[in-house]
């Protein structure tokens, strides 16, 4: 790109991201604000809850964007983008609507929002499209001028995304006993949703058998695999796995679940695996209850070696494939050319969400979108 450093016509990033407890008497609260309008007895939520309190009721979520709000900023400053960077959450303080009043307070007007979710699919990307408008509806209620919103698009196949998670699978393979290194498995790991809405995530041409949400997943793990045999000279045995199911039995969700895949990679003699929470853009929650306890502990009770490798969170490869994002979107509303990064199968994904995109549950407005009541 001919101007590395030109935002324009955007002023803000938005690092919007879902929001943790950061202390036991948070919990439930947190608990409550996610599922609320879904009627989950207390009881239950209760019982979600012993998750956060093994870890004293505080999510790493929180600390983790933290972070990642340091390495943007200091990756702008250091590469000359004069972009201020704020944080809110959907779930929890700093809450989404009070950043972007605080950001129409500093005069923001043109708002480039980035998800901490790198794929498409309701809860990754609608979701949060429903609630950017939610707040948008908040301060024009309020009767403040409203900035427009654009959301920065999927980055599930940047390099910068996909490098610190390959260094991660070899690490963990590295790490490994050596008789048993070579004949290791890789289950690349990401969050189950219920099948009918993996086979309707992203645009409508790629509904059906799992949609965009599986497509993108598998195009990553091909990437990683690819990557770590063309430096290790081996061809590790991998598969795509889910974990952190909940919802009602009867609903089917994708499967197989991580612990089941042990169990069955086990019996089929697999001498180690190396999971790769693919689907995590950081260490929280579902990456250290989900698998660093529970799987953790599947695979002492096997006697499988295993390892997890670690997600993506600030590293600077990130911070720096965001800034390219950022410039590349900020290039296309100047009407500039340009050559995106994706590398695989799929190529870059779209900037504007179509209509029928990761369709919700029930209709409800979502912003930055072509359907956006906030255009």
């Amino acid at each position: 790109m001919s101007d590395a450093r030109d935002a324009t016509p955007y002023d803000a990033l938005f690092l919007l991201s879902f929001g943790g407890p950061e202390g036991p008497d948070d919990v439930i609260p947190f608990l409550e604000n996610v599922t609320r309008g879904r009627g989950i007895p207390k009881e239950r939520l209760k019982e979600v809850g012993e998750h956060y309190f093994l870890f004293g009721g505080v999510s790493p979520i929180n600390d983790q964007n933290r972070a990642l709000l340091d390495a943007l900023r200091k990756d702008f400053a250091g590469h000359g983008l004069d972009l201020p960077v704020y944080w809110g959450n959907r779930n929890w303080a700093p809450y989404l609507t009070d950043t972007l009043r605080e950001m129409v307070a500093d005069g923001r007007r043109r708002i480039l929002v980035l998800a901490t979710s790198a794929y498409a699919s309701y809860s990754g990307c609608r979701q949060y499209r429903e609630n950017l408008a939610d707040s948008l509806a908040a301060l024009e209620a309020e009767g403040l001028d409203l900035p427009k919103v654009d959301k920065l698009r999927h980055y599930f196949n940047h390099e910068g995304f996909l490098e610190p998670m390959v260094e991660g699978v070899l690490q963990s393979l590295a790490d490994l006993p050596e008789d048993v290194r070579d004949g290791a498995h890789i289950a690349f790991s990401t969050h189950s949703i219920p099948t009918a809405s993996a086979d309707t995530s992203g645009p409508v041409e790629d509904h059906g058998d799992g949609g965009a949400y599986v497509k993108q997943h598998l195009d990553v793990a091909q990437l990683i695999a690819d990557a770590v045999r063309e430096r290790t000279g081996v061809d590790h045995p991998w598969q795509l796995v889910y974990q952190s199911r909940s919802g009602a039995p009867h609903i089917p969700w994708l499967e197989p679940d991580i612990c089941d895949h042990l169990e069955e990679r086990h019996a089929a003699g697999v001498p180690a695996v190396v999971i790769s929470p693919i689907g995590f853009v950081s260490d929280h929650m579902e990456v250290l209850y989900d698998l660093d306890t529970e799987a953790k502990a599947k695979a002492a009770e096997l006697g499988l070696p295993m390892r997890r490798s670690a997600t993506v969170g600030a590293d600077p490869r990130f911070a720096a494939a965001i800034r390219d994002l950022v410039v590349e979107r900020a290039a296309v509303e100047r009407g500039a050319e340009v050559t995106p990064c994706a590398l695989g199968a799929l190529g870059a994904s779209h900037n504007l969400c179509p209509v029928g995109c990761c369709p919700a549950r029930a209709a409800r407005p979502a912003a930055a979108g072509v359907d956006s009541p906030y255009a």
